[in-house]
């Protein structure tokens, strides 16, 4: 079972540190059985967000252990963190942990020395001042989160339940990661290259015909859609149709169709025998060849190889 690891301390954040209580401590057998292993660690009296208490049920040897850390975000990015927390997440990362900041985290794994030379997200309103404060840190104040070996990073708030569900993701894989996404009710996936910040946001009722539309692509990935096919259900220009898919997604339409599509062929392999000929066709690629081609360049394994992974068959 995996073992996952939060460390807390006075003034942690309280919104961050229950996102990760939440996708890793709550079981779900239902999912994935064994699901997580969920230690919370650091000094017994340890406050979060100013407001709640909270008496760890472990001290930060656990994190010796743990197989993935995850810093839950700070409210003052000007405090030097503990130096026994620094000490075992540099001990953690040297042992081959996974470890995984939410928001301004980011300024705690940056004080471990633990993002020098990697780009890393934190929340936008901070960017400016983790670059300031960590000059070796390449800060990208325009995704949601960033994966670079053992270490990831989320921005703002509701990024850190992004980052939560990719490591799902690559846990369980992209079924699960689905499922527990319907259960806790927010969008299945969103990109960690997406935008974090949209200045102009989008009327209340362009985003509810927006996700309507997403909701009809999803129900048609088989057929060879284009922009025209989707401006055209969307009652506008193909032009403004574009201009839409960047302010939500970052991505540009055909773009996006192309990842829901790898989605959908992830999730058969998963969960299916279906040949991947056939998966070809379901996720709208048309041949294996081509599915072979475009897979692998997304996920970095074949399709068979993906296969195997989660499924322990022989592939197709």
């Amino acid at each position: 079972m995996t073992l996952v690891a939060m460390p807390v301390y006075d003034g942690a954040m309280l919104f961050e540190a229950a996102i990760a209580m939440e996708v890793f401590g709550t079981d779900r057998p239902q999912l994935a059985d064994p699901w997580y292993a969920f230690a919370v660690c650091g000094p017994q009296d340890a406050r979060l967000g100013g407001l709640l208490r909270l008496d760890a049920a472990h001290g930060l040897d656990v994190l010796a252990r743990a197989d993935t850390v995850i810093v839950p975000s700070c409210d003052d990015i000007e405090a030097e963190p503990p130096a026994d927390l620094l000490d075992a997440l540099r001990a953690a990362y040297r042992r081959g942990a996974r470890i995984a900041s939410l928001c301004t985290g980011s300024f705690v794994l940056a004080a471990a020395g633990l993002l020098d030379g990697r780009e890393a997200a934190t929340h936008w309103l901070h960017a400016d001042r983790l670059a300031e404060r960590h000059p070796r840190v390449r800060v990208n104040a325009d995704v949601l989160y960033t994966h670079d070996g053992q270490i990831l990073t989320a921005a703002g708030k509701a990024a850190a339940l992004d980052l939560s569900l990719h490591l799902v993701r690559l846990d369980h894989g992209a079924a699960v990661a689905n499922a527990l996404a319907r259960i806790l009710v927010v969008p299945p996936h969103r990109a960690g290259g997406q935008a974090q910040y949209i200045a102009a946001p989008v009327p209340a009722r362009s985003a509810d015909g927006f996700t309507a539309l997403q909701d009809w692509i999803l129900d048609r990935l088989h057929e060879p859609l284009t922009v025209q096919d989707l401006a055209s259900r969307a009652g506008m220009s193909a032009r403004h149709l574009t201009r839409l898919f960047h302010r939500s997604t970052g991505l540009t339409p055909l773009r996006w169709l192309h990842v829901q599509r790898i989605r959908r062929a992830q999730e058969l392999l998963e969960t299916t025998d279906t040949p991947v000929e056939r998966i070809a066709v379901h996720a709208g690629m048309g041949t294996a060849t081509t599915l072979r081609r475009h897979f692998s360049r997304a996920v970095g394994v074949p399709p068979d190889t993906y296969r195997r992974t989660f499924r322990g068959g022989s592939g197709s």
